[in-house]
This record gives C-alpha cells, structure tokens and sequence, in this order.
C-alpha cells in the first residue's frame, strides 16, 4: 500500500512539474487577452461555433495547447500565427485569466 501511494505522489509531482513554474499575473492576462476576443470574444466566450469558448478552461489545458500551437506540434494557421511570439509568461498569464472566468 505505501509504495503505491508512493507511486501516486511521484507522479503527482512531476505532473505538476510539467506545467508552468512561472507565476501568472492575471492582469497581464486579461490585458493580453485583447488579441484573443476577435475569436474568442471579449469574455472567452465566442458568438462564432467553430471557435472554443476559452472561459472556465482549466489553465495547464490552455498553457498546452498554446505551447503546442507555439511549438508546431499542434498546427492552425491562426492559432499558430498567434501563439508563435508568446512567452511562456505570456502563456500562463493568458491561461490563468481564462481560467478565472
């Protein structure tokens, strides 16, 4: 039993690990997000079906997928376009506003 609550823990730490270490600044977020509401709207909640809402998304969900549309492991010709020039700052404070709404 303790070596799989062990096993439970490590995996726990490292899936945290993976995620940002850089700490989010919400307001930064939401300043930043201006570039985002033509698609996404101005509230993470898009009038147009075939854009996600990003509202209520949980933030290491959105770091993620912007990561991966930054990287090209993940491709969109906008989204690409989008996420190429962000920081990984930028990214987790994108994602922690999103996430607060």
């Amino acid at each position: 039993m303790k070596l799989s609550v062990n096993r439970y823990l490590l995996v726990a730490c490292a899936s945290l690990a993976s995620y940002s270490a850089v700490a989010v600044d919400v307001s930064a977020g939401k300043t930043k997000s201006a570039m985002c509401a033509a698609c996404h709207g101005a509230a993470g909640i898009s009038a147009v079906a075939s854009y996600p809402n990003l509202a209520g998304q949980k933030a290491p969900y959105i770091e993620k997928q912007l990561k991966a549309f930054r990287s090209g492991s993940r491709s969109d010709p906008v989204m690409s376009a989008m996420a190429k020039p962000l920081s990984d700052a930028d990214i987790a404070n994108l994602a922690a506003y999103f996430a607060s709404l």
